[in-house]
């Protein structure tokens, strides 16, 4: 009389399912940091060592023609200080991201850091890796 039990556990692990999550995880992620964009004009910035953390800064951007934007919109330069104020009106961590373009006079980059200085805000300066 054979008294064992016909269904044997087998100690083998199936890694197939394992595999397809990971695989799907994969391409979720991909496809989703394609799709965060920066909220800054594309300019050719100078080439530099490190690279710039943008958190929830505001950007100011000057591009070749010497045209002034904050974020994306375009603002005259003597209305830049009082665009600046009214927008980080009551923030403690106020951070500015200056993006100039490669070939804009360095008087220009200089009055936006002036302006930074007068009014206590953090300024990064944004380049590409070299």
């Amino acid at each position: 009389m054979n008294l064992r039990g016909r269904n044997k556990v087998t100690p083998e692990f199936n890694m197939s399912s394992m595999t397809d999550i990971v695989f799907l995880l994969l391409i979720f992620f991909m496809l989703t940091s394609t799709m965060v964009t920066t909220n800054a004009l594309d300019l050719v910035l100078p080439k530099a060592k490190g690279k710039t953390d943008s958190n929830k800064n505001i950007s100011v951007s000057i591009n070749k023609d010497l045209e002034f934007f904050i974020d994306k919109e375009k603002i005259p330069e003597a209305d830049l200080e009082a665009r600046l104020l009214s927008t980080f009106a009551g923030d403690q961590e106020k951070a500015i991201v200056l993006r100039a373009e490669e070939g804009v006079p360095i008087e220009k980059a200089v009055n936006v850091l002036d302006i930074a200085n007068r009014n206590q805000i953090k300024v990064v300066l944004a380049v590409r890796p070299k």
